[in-house]
């Protein structure tokens, strides 16, 4: 016999005697008569599952007809129709249209309506700005699909947010020296900044680098973010490092923590910030360590692609941040070389001329 399988139905077995309920979140529990197919079985099942189903008015009665309130309520029933997340797209519009939710529907209120939340005290922060108005325009995009308003009056609204700060502070090279001079090899601290530096990855895949990682002399490395696999050659400081660390007590992952154990990102982040103020870098971190690494094969004139090969970015954009500002101070040093030679042709040409005319009033 072929068996049923019908939605919110759950089947429970008492002494050899089966019971049928109709069980859905947000709803009470209902007995279902007899066996699934049956004609009393179906007709049960269907009630109730009409039952609790939400009315598509859901709101309308509450708003007066042409108010933001009720044009929410549209939205919010236009989105329960969908099969798309209702919760995500109704919500936010309700919450952030409070302020003028009696107000008519009409493109002067909505301008004025929306100036005044911009500026309110309620929305000061630059970014509750931004997230208001992504919630509104969606709103009257659909208000003039319904031919409520002629056009979305938040269109060519903007709320500017501050522009992205530089994020984790870069390592130079005279805080790699100076670490390197207070964390001596053999040190755990030591062996830490030789694979951020010299790999260019995240903390999340340092942590679990180890011996049985290496290769054909390649370090291979599957990136947890990105899922993508890497194969690095191993720098001389990288090597020299991992070879002075003690060979009794060996362990699976080059890093571990004093007990033995291996690291967990939040955990090494804490750590490795330590060893970095007990050497005087406060304000470094692990992070720091990947933007120099890009940074120095930056510098060494590769390509954006190749530092690709090696940070595993699957976008160019923030590789480029880095290609851009080594280039742009190359660019900038060879434009004063530039200057300065014309400059001394200049000069010299002058001091010629003033000799040869000073030598015939002579």
């Amino acid at each position: 016999m072929t068996r049923i399988r019908l939605k919110f139905v759950q089947a429970f077995t008492v002494s050899g005697h089966a019971y049928y309920y109709f069980r859905k979140a947000g709803c009470a529990r209902i007995k279902l008569p007899g066996l699934p197919g049956s004609d009393a079985f179906m007709a049960a099942y269907q009630t109730a599952l009409t039952a609790s189903m939400p009315p598509m008015d859901v709101g309308m009665r509450r708003n007066a007809p042409g108010t933001v309130s009720s044009l929410i309520a549209l939205y919010g029933n236009s989105c329960n129709s969908s099969t798309r997340s209702p919760p995500r797209r109704g919500a936010p519009c309700g919450q952030s249209c409070k302020s003028f939710a009696k107000s008519m529907v009409t493109n002067a209120s909505l301008c004025s309506g929306a100036s005044m939340c911009l500026q309110s005290s309620s929305t000061a922060h630059l970014f509750a700005r931004r997230n208001w108005l992504r919630a509104l325009r969606p709103l009257l995009d659909y208000a003039v699909t319904i031919n409520m308003i002629a056009e979305n009056p938040t269109k060519d609204m903007k709320a500017k947010v501050p522009r992205k700060g530089e994020g984790f502070r870069p390592w130079g090279e005279e805080q790699i020296a100076i670490f390197r001079q207070h964390h001596a090899l053999g040190t755990r601290a030591r062996l830490a900044i030789e694979l951020l530096l010299n790999t260019t990855q995240r903390r999340s895949d340092v942590v679990r680098m180890g011996p049985q990682h290496i290769h054909d002399g390649l370090l291979h490395v599957r990136q947890s973010k990105t899922g993508q696999s890497l194969a690095l050659p191993i720098f001389p400081e990288l090597q020299e490092a991992i070879d002075a660390m003690p060979s009794k007590g060996r362990h699976l992952t080059f890093l571990v923590t004093a007990s033995g154990k291996p690291f967990s990102p939040a955990g090494f982040t804490n750590w490795f910030r330590d060893v970095c103020n007990e050497a005087g870098l406060q304000g470094f971190s692990a992070h720091g360590l990947r933007k120099a690494g890009c940074r120095r094969l930056a510098e060494a004139g590769c390509s954006v692609h190749e530092i690709a090969a090696w940070s595993g970015h699957r976008t160019l954009s923030e590789i480029a941040d880095y290609t851009r500002s080594v280039e742009q101070a190359a660019m900038a040093r060879e434009a004063m070389h530039k200057v300065r030679t014309k400059l001394s042709k200049f000069v010299g040409q002058s001091v010629k001329n003033g000799k040869k005319a000073n030598k015939i009033k002579g």
